[in-house]
């Protein structure tokens, strides 16, 4: 259901803002400024901002609740128009004091102080936002016709139209105006209680490697070191930590999925996942079919391509976790931040000049937050945060090809955000299956500048196999993981689910997709624990395989040299979530809703690993 924003936006982690790190190998690596939001926490202008949007709030709840029918008669002064425009500026204000408090708490979810401000900022919002929950449910109560009638007579109302026809989608799963509040006050002690636990939990692990405890991300990132003891030692740790940790884990996992259930049944959801689809503005048979078509092409991906690496490794089965194991071809060289950033904006630019001068305002600008350090959440991200701001990226720079690729993603993210902004906080927001585009394409982009310019055969073999095992994880493994969630939530529904359960449920999706090349041996039955998106966003996985297989079709369509290819692009990542998919791709010829459509998107990968076998036998 669509709630002010602003109390529930999801906030990825993050890191404070912070002095740059110079690395001997890796050159200077920036950390962003957070106060470009806020100068601290404690300060005068988050403060007044705060007392602000409590004044704001309270002022629009007595001006609009019970007078949006009458106001739906009019036009200008007093009509819908006017309290949108409010609503709006509402909506962006408080999603920037709630940004600021979650980029400062998960900048280090082990201080006491940063934990309470957070705390205390989303118990604020929460409030603020219960004086807001009426206008979006009294707005679907406005018929049909007289808002179609005060959209078409009313310009102000009718800039909005995108934002009010994508809302009364929410009208079917609507409850009344007391229990609506009730959800929205409770889910400070359910949903978000748990998911601040999860996040903790996981802040304050550590993993043992040779007497040495390190935190999540690099010890993952030892999976992808060359020589195999590091790997297998790394893999132990991980399985080890987790093991310890199951209780926690599996509570959380519980709660979370039974809390979703009964979310699901008071609104009238028949599938599991129908509220993240409404949510995404996707229809629920294109993403059967999408799900479908990625499990058929399992033996000719995933089965093919590890049966390949495991010859390639002189192995006959893979171990788990050698599945992102380099091949002996790659280079082992660090690559500095400097030649990284010049990478990525140089692929930008061949593209469109506009791209690269948006991206490099990331890096000259302090957007950005690059170095490992104790505390900094793991993986990487782009929050948009607000339109009156900017947005701000996270990544764990560490020097590796995957790292670059990594940044090219990002940065896309945040090109897309800056772009979208423009539509403001109502209608900015992309779904989250066209979300991934931008990140998709700016990644396909850079691999395929670098990939031209490498004419080593064996440096090139490298580049292609890390380059398919990166679409495989964001593709099959993510179809996967949906699998898994939707046998999780199905089997919630029956009673609570032990660790062992949920384990063998893992094992299963896991077994499938991987394939008979990858031995799969005791200690991953555990590796579902540390998946932050079964977490936070429910369902939320399918998108990545959905934007992937996108973007692998737009790109064919940017290979065939098709004319205005860039300007219809951009348009595309302005308009944000005011067009359904199914009109945004139509300029490129594409159709979603088509059942071929992701044989073609997942051919592109069939065609690399074509390549990688005519590379082997040549």
């Amino acid at each position: 259901m669509k709630t002010p924003a602003t109390a529930h936006r999801e906030i990825p982690a993050a890191t404070a803002s912070g002095a740059a790190v110079s690395d001997p190998a890796l050159g200077l690596l920036p950390a962003w400024k957070l106060s470009d939001l806020y100068p601290a926490r404690d300060s005068t202008a988050f403060t007044a901002d705060v007392e602000k949007a409590e004044k704001l709030s309270l002022a629009f709840e007595a001006k609009w609740k019970g007078k949006l029918a009458e106001a739906a008669a009019k036009t200008g002064a007093g009509g819908i128009g006017e309290a949108l425009k409010e609503y709006e500026a509402l909506d962006d204000l408080l999603g920037k004091l709630g940004s600021f408090a979650g980029l400062t708490y998960f900048s280090d979810t082990s201080n006491p102080a940063n934990g309470k401000f957070y705390g205390d900022v989303q118990a604020k919002l929460t409030d603020l936002s219960s004086h807001l929950l009426f206008f979006a449910l009294e707005l679907n109560r406005v018929d049909d016709r007289d808002m179609d009638a005060c959209m078409d007579r009313d310009p102000a109302a009718g800039h909005y139209r995108p934002w009010i026809v994508d809302l009364r989608k929410d009208k079917p799963f609507q409850l009344e105006d007391k229990l609506e509040q009730l959800f929205l006050e409770k889910s400070m002690t359910s949903a978000a209680a748990f998911n601040r636990l999860f996040d903790e939990t996981m802040a304050e692990l550590r993993f043992e490697v040779d007497g040495k405890k390190q935190p999540l991300e690099i010890t993952l990132n030892m999976l992808q070191e060359p020589q195999p003891e590091v790997r297998a030692k790394a893999a132990a740790a991980l399985s080890k930590t987790f093991g310890e940790n199951l209780r926690v884990f599996t509570l959380i996992t519980n709660t979370l999925a039974k809390d979703k259930e009964i979310s699901d049944r008071w609104r009238g959801f028949e599938d599991i996942a129908d509220s993240r689809h409404l949510a995404n503005r996707v229809e629920r048979d294109v993403v059967d079919a999408l799900a479908a078509a990625v499990k058929d092409a399992y033996p000719r991906l995933s089965h093919r391509y590890y049966a390949m690496k495991a010859k390639w490794l002189g192995m006959e089965q893979l171990n788990f976790w050698d599945r992102n194991a380099p091949l002996p071809e790659t280079p082992t060289a660090l690559i500095p931040w400097s030649d990284a950033r010049e990478t990525v904006l140089s692929a930008y630019g061949n593209f469109a000049p506009e791209m690269a001068e948006i991206a490099g305002r990331f890096f000259d600008e302090e957007w950005i937050d690059a170095p490992v350090r104790p505390g900094k959440a793991p993986g990487a991200f782009a929050h948009p945060v607000v339109p009156s701001a900017h947005p701000y990226v996270l990544v764990n720079y560490m020097g590796k090809p995957r790292d670059v690729m990594t940044l090219a993603h990002e940065l896309g993210h945040g090109v897309h955000q800056v772009l979208a902004g423009g539509q403001g906080a109502l209608m900015c927001q992309t779904p989250l299956t066209l979300a991934e585009t931008a990140s998709v394409f700016g990644e396909m982009l850079t691999f395929r500048a670098l990939l031209e310019k490498t004419k080593d055969k064996r440096e090139r073999k490298a580049m292609l196999a890390q380059k398919v095992e990166d679409m495989i994880n964001t593709v099959v493994r993510q179809i996967a993981f949906y699998q898994f969630e939707r046998k999780v939530h199905t089997a919630r529904k029956e009673g609570e689910l032990t660790a062992g359960q949920i384990g063998e449920l893992w094992l299963s999706v896991q077994g499938e997709s991987l394939g008979p090349a990858i031995r799969i041996s005791e200690g991953y039955e555990t590796w579902w624990t540390y998946i932050p998106h079964f977490i936070h966003s429910p369902f939320y996985v399918y998108a990545y395989a959905f934007g992937d297989c996108l973007v692998n079709s737009l790109y064919a369509v940017y290979g065939q040299a098709a004319p205005g290819f860039q300007q219809k692009y951009f348009e595309l990542l302005k308009a944000g979530g005011t067009k359904h998919h199914s009109e945004l791709l139509k300029p490129f010829g594409l159709d979603a809703t088509d059942p071929s459509f992701w044989s073609k998107g997942l051919s592109m990968i069939e065609s690399l690993i074509d390549e990688l076998e005519a590379l082997d036998r040549a």
